[in-house]
């Protein structure tokens, strides 16, 4: 694999989801999170920083997950339907690096919106006043980026074999079992039925586990409810693993596609 060509493909897919207005969602973060400051004193006395700190953390996962579906899904399949893939695959361009160059250059967008978001957040926080744990916060927004580059693999997967629509729908699916994937194990254990459960810890193996790099409650709680350093290492490692082995799936199923 060439590093060169993997960068070029990756700057071309930034340089074409930033023309695609994408960035305009920072502005509209902005907005939403200034009248949610400005409201939540009189909807909610007394609780109206833990809910702030909630928000802006719900909504940096949420927006960054919008552009990691939605775009994630059609990096692939839009090549495919416009048929620029034959132009692509006429040059001396793999097919493992096309994929790892649009993963690198959607992941690279998705770390420019959650690094404005963010600071937007913060900015707003201590405009109003709130105190807010910079560490724990700067760790979830991180664990927060490893989640998205991981749900990013899958979309490319799923937009690798099927069209736009179902391949978002299948996307979406996978970020929510992923959430639930642990709760399914603990019903699959309280049916008391082998079948169910055998069925529950097979999801669990196959689907990724969210719920290791979702740190948003103990950002805005506690930081003491933070895992050990180690665990933190291995939870990041777990999500680089399970992206690259997505991505290696994507790329096998897109090799086998005549072009």
């Amino acid at each position: 694999m060439n590093l060169g060509r993997v960068l070029v493909i990756a700057v071309n897919v930034f340089r074409e989801v930033i023309r695609d207005r994408i960035l305009y969602l920072i502005a509209l973060f902005a907005i939403a999170l200034v009248i949610a400051a400005t409201l939540l004193p009189q909807l909610a006395a007394g609780t109206t920083a833990k809910i702030l700190l909630d928000l802006g953390l719900a909504a940096i996962n949420l927006l960054g997950l919008v552009v990691a579906v939605f775009v994630g899904t059609g990096l692939v399949n839009k090549e495919i339907e416009k048929r620029t893939v034959y132009v692509l695959m006429a040059k001396p361009v793999s097919k493992t690096e096309f994929i790892v160059g649009k993963h690198l250059g959607l992941s690279a967008v998705l770390a420019v919106l959650l690094a404005a978001m963010t600071a937007i957040y913060l900015l707003v926080l201590t405009y109003k006043g709130v105190a807010f744990p910079l560490e724990g916060i700067l760790l979830a927004v991180l664990f927060q980026f490893l989640e998205l580059s991981l749900i990013t693999a899958v979309a490319i997967l799923m937009g690798v074999f099927t069209s736009s629509v179902l391949a978002t729908l299948l996307t979406f699916a996978v970020y929510l079992m992923g959430h639930l994937s642990r709760d399914l194990v603990t019903l699959g254990k309280l049916s008391q039925t082998p079948t169910i459960e055998r069925f529950t810890q097979a999801l669990y193996l196959v689907l990724p586990d969210l719920a290791r790099l979702n740190l948003k409650n103990q950002a805005v709680y506690s930081i003491e409810l933070f895992p050990s350093p180690v665990e933190l290492g291995l939870n990041a490692l777990y999500a680089l693993v399970y992206t690259a082995l997505l991505l290696a799936i994507a790329t096998f199923i897109f090799s086998r596609r005549e072009f």
